[in-house]
């Protein structure tokens, strides 16, 4: 739908509003917006609709929430605790929990909604790192995606730290051990956020001040603007028979996405809620008061946080004395260098791609990941270096479950880190060049149907079926390899994308990119001859 008629339920409210505002422009330009239909493009509407019921929740704590570290006698609801000196911000948790109407299925739904946030936030740039609808001209929502990120796991950080109970405080001096190990400064500026000493007094009124205005405030900001880039850009669709990088299919805004959109917020809220309800989660009550003196053995922060907690656990004991001051790498690789690989290299990805391959277009229809096996190789790799990480922050957990050694697992995940990324970009890029022999395979034979047919000559065969339109029309999405840069150019000299160092890795770079792509001429045999010319002839 794009241009015909209105039907009645847009037109009527319009023409109510243009007779009073005289926007009947804009607003028709935009109600008729067309938002493509794919099931994967609802992770990120998963993602917002959890911010929301965060901020509902939020709210709600907030009005009963006492963010002191002055010391109190606990003589609430819950006895086995009553008697204990405790801080007023772990009283009033324990309060909001037992003695507000509602306060812990209010809790539990935040916390479930901040899990649910951070966890479709990831799945969410998986598939657009893996479909591509990072480049040209989406780099600045991919970039802005990436500081929601980050200000996510700050946000989930300073928030499971205010209940002030045994295990948020275990959690928050590893922070303050963190910014301890940083060189020169890091004294100054763990005395400054805490107001002294660790534990000292301002800590948790910080993090509040932190956690429900600064750092939701600039979510807010940076998700109206991902939304206002994202509608001003139009939606990328996946690959279709009827889509093009000329036009968008799809439904409108009004009536049929709202629609949509409205019952998947409400699906979205009651899938949170029945976890709240059935499925607890940080039972404070039975952590206790945090202790500095204390600590408990199998503690685990929240999943997004694991792979700090992991790279922790891994680390070699390696300290550098210099001039009377202690650089304890230990602490500080392993807080610094593997958020800095991830971030810092999914940032400059759509530039270095763009780079690396030349391409300046406008990339509006997604990309199969089979047919993009560099970069889907590269994505594997970083997501198997979070995974050993987040196995490696419950090394503990695993040697007694599995009742094995604490310092085998350390060292299998000490191996693992460095094999586990290398032997996953090998194995995806031959199963994305694998998955394109069988696509070209396809339009050249058709599928296997299952139906086996006796020849005259008593002969078995099994009967192929022609693909249909739209399995051929998805298959024929992939694009054309731009060829390599060339090193020379017809008079022999050095081409200007080539030349000197940076070009010359350039060069390589490019052929490594396209290198093993799917052609006629690197021939499969007879059958996929064929199909790899019908893949050129698709364009």
């Amino acid at each position: 739908m794009s241009t015909a008629e209105l039907p009645k339920a847009v037109d009527g409210p319009l023409t109510f509003i243009d007779d009073r505002l005289g926007s009947t422009t804009f607003m028709k330009r935009n109600l008729k917006k067309v938002f493509p239909d794919h099931w994967s493009f609802m992770l990120g509407e998963i993602a917002l609709y959890s911010f929301i019921i965060l901020l509902l929740t939020g709210t709600f704590l907030t009005l009963w929430f006492k963010p002191s570290m002055t010391d109190v006698i606990y003589h609430g609801s819950y006895v086995k605790l009553d008697g204990v000196k405790m801080s007023e911000a772990y009283q009033s948790t324990l309060n909001i929990t037992f003695d507000v109407r509602g306060g812990l299925l209010m809790r539990q739904i935040h916390h479930w909604a901040a899990i649910l946030f951070m966890a479709a936030i990831m799945a969410h740039m998986l598939r657009v790192f893996f479909t591509g609808a990072y480049r040209k001209p989406r780099e600045l929502n991919w970039l802005i995606g990436l500081g929601l990120f980050t200000l996510g796991l700050l946000e989930g950080l300073f928030g499971y730290s205010l209940p002030d109970d045994a295990l948020s405080g275990a959690g928050l001096r590893i922070t303050a051990g963190v910014i301890q190990s940083i060189p020169l400064v890091g004294s100054y500026i763990m005395f400054f956020l805490f107001g002294g000493e660790y534990p000292g007094q301002d800590i948790i009124p910080r993090f509040f001040t932190l956690h429900i205005l600064l750092i939701p405030g600039i979510i807010l900001a940076l998700v109206t603007a991902h939304m206002m880039i994202m509608w001003h850009q139009k939606h990328t669709a996946m690959p279709s028979k009827d889509q093009a990088e000329t036009h968008v299919v799809g439904y409108p805004f009004y009536p049929v996405f709202m629609a949509k959109t409205g019952a998947y917020f409400l699906f979205t809220f009651g899938v949170i809620s029945l976890l709240a309800t059935f499925a607890q989660i940080n039972p404070i009550w039975m952590f206790g008061p945090y202790d500095p003196a204390a600590i408990s053995a199998g503690s685990q922060p929240d999943f997004y946080m694991g792979f700090l907690e992991g790279s922790l656990r891994m680390m070699p004991n390696w300290e550098t004395n210099l001039w009377g001051y202690t650089i304890p790498w230990n602490v500080l690789i392993p807080a610094l260098v593997p958020l800095g690989l991830v971030m810092t290299g999914a940032g400059l990805f759509p530039f270095v791609e763009r780079w690396v391959t030349g391409d300046q277009r406008y990339h509006h229809v997604n990309d199969r990941p089979r047919n993009a096996p560099t970069r889907t190789a590269i994505g594997m790799t970083g997501v198997v270096f979070y995974g050993v990480l987040w196995l490696a922050g419950g090394n503990d957990i695993i040697a007694y479950k599995f009742d094995v050694s604490l310092y085998a697992t350390t060292w299998f995940f000490r191996v693992a880190i460095f094999a586990g990324p290398i032997l996953a970009f090998i194995i995806t890029k031959r199963i994305c060049l694998g998955l394109q022999r069988s696509d070209a395979a396809t339009m050249a034979h058709g599928y296997e149907s299952g139906t086996i047919k006796m020849m005259p000559n008593g002969e078995f065969i099994e009967v192929h079926k022609e693909p249909e339109e739209e399995q051929k029309a998805v298959i024929l999405s992939k694009e054309e390899p731009k060829p390599s840069l060339p090193a020379r150019d017809e008079n022999g000299i050095p081409a200007p994308a080539t030349k000197g160092l940076l070009g010359h890795v350039r060069a390589r770079l490019n052929r490594a990119w396209h290198i093993d792509n799917i052609t006629v001429e690197e021939g499969h045999g007879h059958e996929a001859e064929g199909a790899d010319r019908e893949l050129s002839k698709g364009h």
